[in-house]
């Protein structure tokens, strides 16, 4: 009787657990448009393959190309005028094939006086800037002053290691919380790398904004095999990372394969399980990755996407124009063309659905400027920048 008794008290947890499982789960294609009126209005053109972008005032937006432009943006007006710089990113022979390609001038960020960059770092081969499909490259971060349309003084803070062959999942995003950077770093197309605290590719990583290691990353603090810049493992490719407002946690968006897009909150000296767990994605050959998703030795994601939405950047919505949305997250998505809205309402998930979908093609970065109206920018060929307002 009592094994009888066991095993049913055993089926109902794991019949909860699946059902907590499953409730993590959403499928985009079910999504319904907002009832929310709003203007999508354009603000600039002639932008190709964006991807970060920055307010440095109240005015003024940085745009990120991968190819290595930089523009500053006046979003009243529309001026776009280039900025100089001497990032040592990748550069693609072909501006309109650079679409298949994941490198380049990455992330941005403005923080007291310092423009942030992220970006795909490729390594010299003597006095000449190697283009080939050979070339080692890492992801890095940097830092200098916008003077007079340049970027001067600039400091490479920080190059992953290994240095490696790949042109897949460099990443990368940047946040930066009381004086540290928070950056997130792909796997490179490696998988089980993200699994090893002695490799950077996987991982996000947390620098003092001056580049110097803190004192209390997870290799001071008894993980010993942990390289000094590592606070957190297991990720595929992040693109996306984002504080929120009302706890200050750090949120994070990351690339699942054949599904399993999530997002995750940043824990100290986590792992959320790559390549030992895909959270509901195969490989793109349909074949199954790693272990089941309920098991506990991993950090559970918030939100899991399957099928895969192509998740790019997010955003805590805090403004006066959509005063409704107000603690809400805005999230980006290049595959499926969307730019979502997560209800949030202490922590949980209340609701979702879309506020664009196939209107300006892979929606790869948004911000937010000091009234609440919601910039955009697309991963495209001759893309643009565009603003929600009402």
């Amino acid at each position: 009787m009592f094994l009888k008794n066991y095993f049913w008290i055993f089926i109902i947890f794991l019949s909860n657990s699946v059902l907590l499982a499953q409730d993590k789960f959403s499928n985009y294609k079910k999504y319904q448009k907002t009832n929310q009126n709003f203007e999508l209005v354009e603000v600039a053109d002639n932008l190709n393959y964006p991807w970060g972008m920055t307010f440095i005032d109240e005015e003024n937006l940085l745009v990120t190309e991968k190819n290595g432009r930089l523009f500053k943006i006046n979003v009243k007006n529309g001026i776009k005028k280039e900025i100089k710089l001497e990032i040592q990113s990748i550069k693609f022979k072909n501006v309109k094939k650079i679409s298949s390609q994941q490198g380049g001038l990455l992330d941005v960020l403005y923080n007291r006086g310092w423009i942030y960059f992220s970006y795909s770092h490729v390594f010299k081969k003597g006095n000449i800037d190697d283009r080939s499909s050979s070339r080692f490259s890492s992801t890095a971060i940097a830092r200098g002053i916008l003077k007079d349309n340049k970027i001067s003084n600039l400091e490479v803070l920080f190059i992953a290691k290994p240095k490696l062959i790949s042109g897949k999942h460099f990443g990368s995003r940047m946040v930066i919380k009381d004086q540290f950077i928070f950056a997130s770093f792909g796997d490179r197309g490696l998988g089980m790398i993200a699994q090893d605290p002695g490799q950077h590719p996987g991982s996000i990583i947390r620098i003092k904004t001056d580049g110097s290691l803190p004192s209390d990353n997870p290799k001071a603090k008894g993980k010993e095999n942990w390289l000094p810049e590592i606070f957190q493992i297991g990720l595929r490719n992040p693109q996306g990372m984002t504080i929120n407002p009302d706890n200050n946690r750090i949120y994070f968006s990351n690339h699942g394969p054949r599904g399993g897009d999530s997002i995750g909150v940043v824990n100290f000296a986590g792992n959320y399980g790559w390549k030992e767990i895909a959270w509901g994605g195969t490989e793109y050959i349909g074949t199954k990755i790693g272990k089941s998703a309920l098991d506990n030795i991993y950090d559970e994601p918030a939100k899991i996407w399957v099928p895969s939405i192509g998740v790019g950047n997010l955003k805590f919505y805090n403004g006066k124009t959509f005063s409704n949305w107000t603690g809400d997250l805005l999230v980006t998505a290049t595959g499926s063309k969307m730019l979502i809205r997560i209800n949030f309402e202490n922590e949980k998930i209340i609701s979702e659905e879309f506020i664009l979908k196939d209107e300006i093609g892979r929606v790869r970065d948004l911000e937010i400027d000091v009234n609440g109206d919601i910039y955009l920018i697309s991963d495209e060929y001759n893309s643009k920048l565009w603003k929600i307002t009402k």
